[in-house]
């Protein structure tokens, strides 16, 4: 199984996306690839994603069952604790707070 979220990136990505994968709700798309697929889709993904983002997840052979990557600005970025693949969460600056 490959998931792939994609948000505020160009309709071209999206049009590309929908060419190989069923697009469940907007910006996001599921399908079952072989590894050279889903690495030529992650190639697309990147030099396509302009200022948005994305996430690309798929099921492997790994304690959790799944794996997953990650491009552009995001507030939920991976973190590798001890080979488990987590999600840190960054909360936003907070600079209208007064001391």
């Amino acid at each position: 199984m490959l998931v792939i979220v994609v948000e505020n990136v160009p309709p071209r990505l999206r049009g590309r996306l929908a060419v190989y994968m069923i697009e469940v709700r907007a910006g996001v798309y599921v399908g079952k690839f072989s590894r050279r697929v889903r690495e030529m889709l992650w190639k697309q993904i990147v030099s396509d994603t302009g200022e948005g983002n994305a996430v690309m997840i798929w099921s492997t052979n790994t304690e959790s069952g799944y794996d997953f990557i990650t491009v552009g600005p995001n507030r939920r970025m991976p973190v590798d604790i001890e080979g488990l693949k987590l999600v840190a969460f960054t909360p936003e600056d907070d600079t209208s707070s007064s001391s």
